[in-house]
């Protein structure tokens, strides 16, 4: 059950639900709908979160978008049996909406030669088995690599790719079980822009995330909604609202699926 103190949290978002306006429900994927596994294309969702979802988007009263850092294409796969809601994929870069049009934005050619490279440095050092080539981005992954083979690894990527640390339009993203080389826009606070510009004042939302890279969303939203940590440990974040999955997460989506019908 949710602690107390995250229901007195809860509480002021769910007051605002009052049938006039759709509430909009913002989540993560990875660490927050799902926990992680070494194959990360067998990521699937929490046993109750899908059949949770299901109901509220039946619901008719919220809308459902997921933010996430991977392609929209593995979204759809991994929650193959969802319909009717929005993707954001490659934090913000492809974009895919409810009734399934589909948009990527383009990237800038100097964006792309420095991603090309980062790409041509993997392979020259035989490390592209570890990597995920995706818009916007070129991330390497090491979950379920020992300590010391993590610091390794870390230390060889950050050498090899320090080229671009000055790299207009680049940027580096640490992120639960990897590190991310990508294009400095967008990011999720974006795409939290882009969907806080379409809903109404005072529509019910809230955003949940567990990585680092969600704490650009948190930020946007805070003051706008409801920002909600959810990862099994706590850490520093700008969230407003912890929650321990799968528990909490679950008991937070049934809250909500009570409060928009």
């Amino acid at each position: 059950m949710l602690h107390d103190n995250s229901r007195d949290a809860l509480a002021k978002l769910f007051q605002s639900f009052d049938g006039n306006k759709t509430a909009r429900l913002l989540l993560d994927y990875d660490g927050t709908l799902a926990p992680f596994q070494l194959d990360r294309f067998k990521a699937y969702p929490y046993p109750e979160v899908v059949p949770i979802l299901e109901r509220i988007i039946r619901s008719h009263g919220t809308e459902v978008s997921i933010i996430s850092g991977r392609p929209v294409s593995e979204i759809r796969a991994l929650l193959g049996p969802l319909a009717d809601l929005e993707i954001w994929g490659a934090h913000g870069m492809e974009h895919r909406s409810a009734d399934g049009a589909f948009r990527r934005l383009e990237i800038p050619s100097d964006i792309r030669e420095g991603l090309a490279q980062a790409e041509e440095w993997l392979a020259r050092e035989d490390l592209l088995s570890m990597a995920e080539i995706k818009a916007g981005g070129v991330a390497v992954h090491w979950r379920g690599l020992s300590a010391k083979e993590i610091a390794n690894l870390q230390q060889r990527v950050e050498a090899g790719w320090q080229l671009f640390r000055s790299t207009p339009g680049l940027k580096f993203l640490a992120f639960e079980g990897g590190m991310e080389l990508r294009s400095t826009k967008p990011d999720k606070g974006d795409a939290i822009r882009a969907i806080l510009g379409k809903a109404d004042a005072g529509t019910p939302v809230a955003f949940l995330g567990d990585d680092v890279t969600d704490e650009d969303a948190f930020r946007v939203l805070n003051g706008h909604g409801l920002s909600v940590l959810v990862r099994p440990e706590f850490r520093e974040t700008d969230a407003a609202l912890w929650l321990q999955p799968p528990v909490e997460l679950v008991d937070f989506l049934n809250l909500w699926h009570e409060a928009s019908s």
